[in-house]
């Protein structure tokens, strides 16, 4: 999957425009940051986007992220009340999760087999941590750590106590069927596995009922769990969503329609968000 070059450009030409977005850079001000002629950027961009720069770019602004959660609200209150307990499916993907058990939880994954490894994927390469029950990490890595290894000892940190081994048949097909949109010929759904508090994995269940390219606030998100004065703890516990992009975290925004944080940063937050209101939108 030779996603990474692609998206190398794209995001430091995101990180340029939310740096100078104020400015509104032209696409030749924007080619000449990433070193390619206009000509060039707009073909490289369009083939990872699917839509021109220029498109794109109405996909981020305020006024859009506004109306897309005046639409979204409503979604997501139906989806929710429907209960947090059954699969949901993320464009093509249908999911399930299971939580640790108590015990589990108490052994700090004591008994469990994780086997991991880096993968490409349309937003740079991540880190995939599987068992034999399901999906329990998902990480983006960090342009600083091309090799993986401070997302690695994450993983490990998350699950101290279990047994560790790289094992890339298992994570490659995962990430094909995660990111090239093979879930709906995959004979079972994608299975996760969540080892958090009991809050943190209803959270996390709710997330999951957002809509592919849909947004929510923080507060929004409280109201339709029966939550109304939780956003603070919510957000915190999207800080500590172990499983990125599947669990998305990225969907949430703020009340004015920027994009607030994200753990993975703010212009893969903005090249996710672009990336699929283009799927929508084509």
């Amino acid at each position: 999957m030779a996603f990474s070059s692609d998206y190398d450009t794209v995001a430091v030409a995101i990180r340029f425009l939310i740096t100078e977005f104020r400015s509104q850079p032209s696409l030749d001000a924007i080619a000449a940051h990433v070193g390619l002629s206009p000509y060039h950027f707009q073909r490289l961009f369009t083939r990872w986007a699917g839509v021109s720069p220029k498109r794109f770019l109405q996909f981020l602004t305020v006024e859009h992220a506004k109306n897309r959660l005046r639409a979204s609200e409503p979604v997501l209150q139906a989806a929710i009340e429907s209960g947090l307990s059954g699969p949901a499916r993320l464009h093509d993907l249908l999911v399930t999760t299971e939580g640790v058990t108590p015990g589990e939880f108490k052994s700090r994954g004591e008994e469990v087999q994780i086997v991991h490894g880096i993968e490409e994927t349309p937003f740079g390469p991540v880190l995939l941590g599987t068992t034999n029950r399901g999906l329990c990490h998902l990480a983006f890595l960090d342009p600083d750590d091309p090799g993986g290894q401070r997302a690695l000892a994450e993983l490990k940190e998350n699950w101290p106590e279990a047994s560790h081994a790289s094992a890339s048949v298992e994570t490659t097909a995962l990430a094909r069927q995660i990111f090239k949109g093979q879930a709906a010929t995959a004979p079972q759904p994608l299975a996760l596995l969540l080892k958090g508090t009991n809050f943190q994995i209803r959270v996390w269940n709710a997330l999951l009922k957002v809509p592919f390219s849909h947004l929510v606030t923080y507060g929004g998100l409280a109201r339709a769990m029966g939550r109304p004065g939780a956003a603070r703890a919510i957000g915190s516990a999207l800080g500590q969503n172990p499983i990125a992009y599947l669990i998305p975290c990225h969907r949430v925004i703020r009340e004015e329609g920027t994009l607030g944080g994200y753990h993975w940063g703010l212009e893969r937050k903005a090249a996710i968000l672009g990336w699929e209101a283009a799927r929508m939108a084509s």
